[in-house]
């Protein structure tokens, strides 16, 4: 386990500060780890998902980006990553959300995908103009993310909607693919 650092020591962007936690952009390989810890307690302990799944190369891919939950202490109690691909512009992939058991039910959660949503648009939008703008030119981006369908629910309280209906496994448990349209 990772010791414990505040944003202010470790030169972090803080990307949301409220109610005793303080989510930062993972800058550092520490954090990287830290993140990894939490993702490690959830999804391989809690779910039984083989840590060679879950710890992949895309983690340390350029293109992606991590953010990390701190609690009042410096604690790390969950994380999240965003994913982008070149070849689709104005289209991220929000993943591996996680939130320690016992931090869960405060609106952690929420924030890290508001803050991925906050992160994606300003990195990654493009000028788009349709139904999902007002029809008017804005600035807005594609968030989809591949649901636990225990999960799901989670999700539409924050505006994300089936992409197809279809189901697949994925390191043995059930998810399917949503969307929202995030724009400026």
């Amino acid at each position: 386990m990772t010791p414990p650092s505040t944003p202010e020591s470790s030169g972090t962007d803080v990307v949301d500060d409220a109610d005793g936690v303080t989510i930062v952009r993972v800058t550092e390989r520490a954090q990287l780890e830290r993140a990894w810890d939490v993702r490690t307690e959830v999804f391989v302990h809690e779910q039984h998902v083989p840590l060679e799944e879950e710890i992949d190369d895309l983690d340390t891919a350029e293109s992606t980006t991590h953010v990390l939950a701190l609690d009042d202490t410096g604690g790390a109690v969950g994380t999240g990553r965003l994913l982008t691909d070149p070849a689709h512009p104005g289209e991220v992939h929000l993943g591996r959300l996680a939130v320690r058991a016992a931090a869960r039910g405060q609106g952690i959660g929420a924030r890290l995908v508001v803050a991925i949503e906050a992160l994606a648009l300003a990195e990654h939008a493009v000028t788009r103009d349709g139904p999902e703008t007002g029809g008017r030119p804005r600035l807005a981006v594609r968030v989809v993310l591949s649901a636990q369908e225990v999960a799901m629910e989670f999700y539409r309280r924050l505006g994300y909607e089936v992409v197809t209906g279809e189901r697949y496994l994925d390191a043995g448990i059930w998810h399917q693919d949503m969307a929202r349209t995030v724009v400026s």
